[in-house]
């Protein structure tokens, strides 16, 4: 069943690539990364491999990768991604000695892949399950971790019908994963070489914060005011919190938009009444005059939460929300919208109180004029975000001390 599903998602992805780029630019980079690696790969040298679908799981492997690549040298690193929102944004990182797409799982290009590459150990990124891969790591007898995995009842391998799928999990040689949650379920199919680890973005996060840039139009726009922050912004978020801020005008807007075109700009644009920069057009003296800086590139969003007073995170009313923990780390207030459900940092800083969920446009006016009658409420409560997620931290230690290279 999985051959049969993972040769009709490779004539999908080929039929959609004549029409959308996202996917001509995973089937142009599959089939180049056999070139890149032809080009590369040192026959005389021994590879850990880390594979990370997108950004979210690179950032969660990363630390990792750069522990062993400093008290390592003696090893490279390959690094591969599933999606081009991953390997776009990564292809020059400088940690990696060699980077590339995953060919898709059948077994004859996994075969080939793993003959390309002296492949000492492997790490697979919290939902990453590629069958042929795994299945022929393990016959090779190369370790293979799940580093910040998470499993829930509802997957496939605690159903029913998921016996074959449940075969994959025991090609791991160890699992590190995030809850007991998960490892109870695992244990539930005898599977216990499983370490509770926590999750490595919460060292991540805490990194970037300890080097962050400073961006001096960035402080020439918050001055001495209050600045509200909206990262990763959709249209349904902007709606809200932009209707708000058009009746406060004490305080000014950063808004870092999920999608950067120049249509996504004007949509915004036209929601505002007030003015607006461009952050690629602002500058120390004309950013002054704004009441709002629309931040249309990449790269920037992490360090920017580190000037705002309450940050929003985009997502919760579609798609689902997307990173909180860059905007806690800072010590700020978050808000997001009620997609949250299937994202547990977003559910512990709910419980912990440095976390807010709105429904509603009244949801987030009555939270906003709280904060704007109470600092103190404020302060307390960005508080709690920074507890939260430095009481977190340390997953990527325990997991490195788990790990013995060979």
């Amino acid at each position: 069943m999985y051959q049969i599903f993972i040769c009709l998602y490779t004539v999908g992805v080929f039929i959609v690539s004549l029409f959308k780029e996202k996917a001509r630019k995973m089937w142009r980079g599959e089939r180049e990364a056999f070139k890149i690696l032809k080009q590369k790969v040192d026959p005389a040298a021994r590879y850990l491999w880390f594979h990370a679908s997108s950004l979210g799981e690179f950032e969660q492997g990363r630390p990792i990768m750069e522990c062993l690549k400093k008290e390592h040298p003696e090893y490279k690193i390959l690094l591969t991604f599933f999606s081009p929102s991953g390997y776009e944004v990564r292809k020059n990182y400088e940690g990696a000695d060699i980077i590339c797409y995953l060919p898709l799982d059948t077994y004859f290009w996994a075969r080939k892949f793993l003959n390309m590459v002296n492949i000492e150990m492997a790490f697979f990124i919290k939902y990453e399950f590629w069958w042929n891969y795994l299945r022929l790591l393990h016959r090779r007898d190369i370790p293979v971790y799940s580093v910040s995995s998470i499993f829930r009842p509802k997957q496939i391998f605690f159903r029913w019908y998921g016996h074959e799928y449940r075969k994959v999990l025991r090609c791991f040689t160890r699992f590190f994963v995030q809850n007991e949650v998960s490892r109870q379920l695992l244990a539930s199919l005898g599977i216990v070489n499983v370490d509770i680890t926590g999750d490595t973005r919460f060292d991540r996060v805490i990194q970037i914060k300890n080097q962050a840039k400073k961006l001096p139009v960035v402080e020439a726009f918050k001055q001495d005011g209050n600045v509200f922050i909206a990262g990763s912004s959709w249209l349904p978020d902007e709606e809200i919190f932009i209707r708000y801020f058009n009746e406060h005008k004490e305080w000014k807007l950063i808004i870092a938009p999920h999608l950067i075109g120049n249509d996504r700009i004007q949509q915004i644009l036209s929601l505002l009444q007030c003015d607006a920069l461009r952050y690629t057009e602002a500058t120390e003296e004309n950013v002054k005059d704004v009441r709002c800086l629309i931040i249309n590139c990449f790269g920037l969003l992490s360090s920017i939460y580190g000037y705002g007073d309450v940050t929003y995170i985009g997502g919760g009313f579609g798609v689902g929300i997307h990173n909180v923990l860059e905007a806690a780390v800072w010590g700020v207030p978050v808000i997001f919208g009620p997609n949250n459900q299937r994202f547990q940092e977003a559910r512990d800083l709910l419980a912990s109180g440095g976390g807010h969920q709105i429904d509603s446009y009244e949801d987030f006016e009555r939270l906003m004029n709280n904060y704007c009658a109470d600092d103190n409420l404020r302060k307390a409560d960005g508080k709690k975000s920074a507890d939260y997620v430095n009481s977190k931290a340390g997953a990527t230690n325990r997991i490195l001390s788990a790990v013995k290279l060979r």
